[in-house]
């Protein structure tokens, strides 16, 4: 299987390429891990390839605040320069610069 790496980074502001939304990454599989019934959710003719970076983000539209799980190919940088307002970002992050958020130290014990 051929090596690859995620063009976004966690803490990075995206949208979504077709879909009116915006969110912070805050995770991401190599590829799709996510369950089938999810994947068959996705109509055909919009499904994307498994074979690429999957994102878990802290999402938002101008209705609501959830979490995301999108395709590498239908996420863009965001370069609005907006805060977010989703309750979890200042959960695990900081500012940081525009269109980023920097995670925060964690402690497990």
């Amino acid at each position: 299987m051929k090596q690859r790496d995620a063009k976004f980074t966690i803490g990075q502001v995206v949208r979504h390429r077709v879909f009116p939304f915006r969110g912070v990454i805050f995770d991401v599989d190599p590829e799709f891990a996510n369950t089938e019934e999810w994947w068959n959710a996705i109509p055909e003719e919009i499904r994307p390839d498994r074979n690429q970076p999957f994102y878990h983000l802290f999402a938002e539209n101008d209705e609501s605040e959830y979490v995301a799980y999108v395709s590498e190919q239908n996420l863009v940088g965001d370069d609005s320069d907006m805060p977010m307002r989703h309750s979890q970002v200042d959960a695990l992050f900081s500012p940081a610069n525009s269109g980023q958020y920097k995670p925060k130290a964690v402690y497990a014990h």
